[in-house]
């Protein structure tokens, strides 16, 4: 497989993946973090990083927008819930970031 074929299917995988998030917001941050050590903000934070490594001025309200596919403000609003006392346990025992 050629380098451009290659990003083109990690780039439609990453769409998919961002697709997938965006159909499931009852899987709330914590519950990610907790089963696979990462969330939409980790996926947002490199998202930043990427755009910064090619020069691309993105500041985190840009980057967490390309990945919430709205301000995270109001994606909060609309979706978060207060973790529990178990969730907030587990992710103290698993967090490693």
């Amino acid at each position: 497989m050629d380098d451009q074929t290659r990003i083109e299917l990690e780039a439609a995988a990453f769409r998919r993946l961002l697709q997938h998030l965006d159909e499931r917001k009852d899987v709330q941050n914590i519950d990610m973090m907790n089963l696979t050590g990462f969330c939409r903000n980790c996926l947002s934070r490199w998202y930043g990083e990427a755009a910064a490594a090619r020069g691309i001025a993105m500041d985190k309200d840009a980057a967490r927008e390309a990945i919430y596919k709205m301000p995270y403000a109001e994606w909060r609003e609309k979706y978060q819930t207060e973790a529990s006392d178990a969730q907030k346990a587990a992710f103290q025992t698993s967090a490693k970031h």
